[in-house]
């Protein structure tokens, strides 16, 4: 016996809401442009006290953090994400030119859950993000 396969739409797709935090606007562009807008939605901080508000206000997915930044670094602004219960549990991919030892100790140590050094490649980096945001 055949069995018929039924499609279900289920409507449009919700797209992933990503953070980004980078002081260099080439750099936000970069990673919106890499990413594409098909499936993300995209809040932008300039520093590290931004990246916390916004986390707060808009609550992404993921956030794509970098770590030298005026104000407060990302590395910073990483611990005091895990320390907020409302923000404690968003994913952090740290994105960097600085993939020194003790940069990427003090990342992980604070609570990123992952850490990328730029020249940033699309393969990677959309692979990480859904493997961190599946079933969100």
């Amino acid at each position: 016996m055949e069995h018929a396969r039924q499609i279900v739409d289920t409507g449009p797709r919700r797209r992933t809401k990503v953070l980004l935090v980078d002081d260099q606007q080439t750099q936000i562009m970069f990673e919106q442009m890499l990413l594409g807008s098909e499936e993300f939605e995209y809040v932008i901080a300039r520093n590290g006290r931004e990246a916390l508000d916004m986390a707060r206000a808009e609550r992404p997915d993921l956030i794509l953090m970098d770590v030298m930044m005026p104000e407060m670094d990302g590395i910073e602004a990483v611990g005091k994400l895990r320390e907020d219960d409302a923000t404690a549990g968003i994913p952090i991919i740290m994105v960097t030119t600085r993939g020194e030892e003790d940069y990427v100790e003090r990342a992980y140590s604070n609570g990123c859950v992952d850490y990328i050094t730029k020249p940033i490649q699309r393969g990677e980096l959309l692979t990480k993000i859904q493997a961190l945001t599946a079933g969100r």
